[in-house]
């Protein structure tokens, strides 16, 4: 006879494995770590088998919850879901929208008002980290990535490739000689953005000289330095000097004449954009809508009329 497991065991089980600790997985299930623990070793009892290694005040799954985890998660994902559409008549939509630090901060939070109108109101969790998202843990509904390797076990879409434009102020390129040649650059103010390790594929001005077939010396790497691309943007806007900046935040400056181009050579980025969005949100109207409104808005951007001429 088939042992059916306890489905609050199987609840507490999928908590703790997807949150990495019982009292994480309390807080969530309302109920206190000791009650979880319990749970979970009645069930472990139950079919025999280890679930859980507990380390310290942490959990990792054994090799037999590896093997189920998967499975458990998408069935509780699949049962939120439905929850979710039972009560959509009496609550609004919800989204878990994931990207960049760069892109949460100043380019995507400007816009969203714009969804809202067209789409009415929605509660929307924005999340500004690096990759790799934690899609199941934080039940992410739609993530933007720069490079399409992150994430196999999700749908993926490329969107769009992106170029990286020495842009600076006006007032600041009318203090300085005319910008005839690439390595005229070499003797103005330099914006440096660090990109960090995960985003070690973004080109540097070391980069784009190269491109330009100049050899830069030793003092290329002189100049102010951010840790983002809008923070960097923000000095050029400033005054402070000329950066490289992605065609996605620095169009709508451009077309408003707040930034321009300071010399006609770009250099392309080594990867597109895309969008992930896991299975369990693939099918939710919001998520639908969300995706190509946002879709469009990166579109516009990088193949915004003000950059045309500059194309790579």
């Amino acid at each position: 006879m088939t042992v059916i497991p306890s489905l609050r065991g199987l609840q507490a089980v999928e908590a703790a494995a997807r949150s990495g600790s019982f009292v994480a997985a309390s807080e969530e299930l309302a109920i206190s770590a000791a009650a979880v623990s319990q749970l979970i070793r009645a069930l472990e009892d139950q079919v025999g088998r280890k679930l859980f290694h507990r380390i310290n005040r942490r959990v990792v799954l054994t090799e037999a919850g590896v093997e189920i985890f998967p499975r458990l998660a998408n069935a509780f994902n699949e049962l939120r879901s439905v929850a979710r559409e039972l009560g959509s008549g009496n609550q609004r939509s919800s989204l878990v929208v994931s990207v960049a630090p760069s892109v949460a901060m100043g380019w995507l939070s400007s816009r969203l008002p714009g969804f809202v109108n067209i789409h009415g109101p929605v509660d929307i969790s924005l999340r500004g980290e690096d990759d790799p998202a934690p899609f199941d843990r934080d039940l992410i509904d739609i993530r933007l990535s720069y490079g399409r390797f992150h994430y196999p076990e999700h749908m993926t879409e490329e969107i769009v490739t992106d170029a990286v434009y020495p842009v600076c102020s006006p007032r600041f390129l009318a203090k300085h000689d005319p910008m005839t040649s690439p390595a005229s650059l070499l003797s103005a103010a330099l914006i440096h953005t660090d990109w960090g390790p995960a985003g070690a594929s973004f080109p540097s001005w070391r980069n784009w000289f190269a491109s330009a077939d100049v050899t830069p010396d030793r003092h290329i790497q002189h100049g102010m330095r951010a840790n983002s691309s809008m923070a960097a943007l923000d000095l050029a806007l400033g005054g402070l000097g000329i950066t490289l900046a992605q065609g996605l935040f620095c169009a709508r400056q451009v077309e408003a004449g707040e930034l321009v181009v300071a010399f006609n050579h770009v250099l392309e980025l080594g990867n597109p954009y895309c969008i992930t969005t896991p299975h369990r949100s693939a099918q939710r109207s919001v998520v639908a809508a969300f995706k190509a409104w946002f879709i469009d808005e990166c579109l516009h951007c990088v193949n915004s009329p003000s950059l045309s001429g500059f194309k790579p």
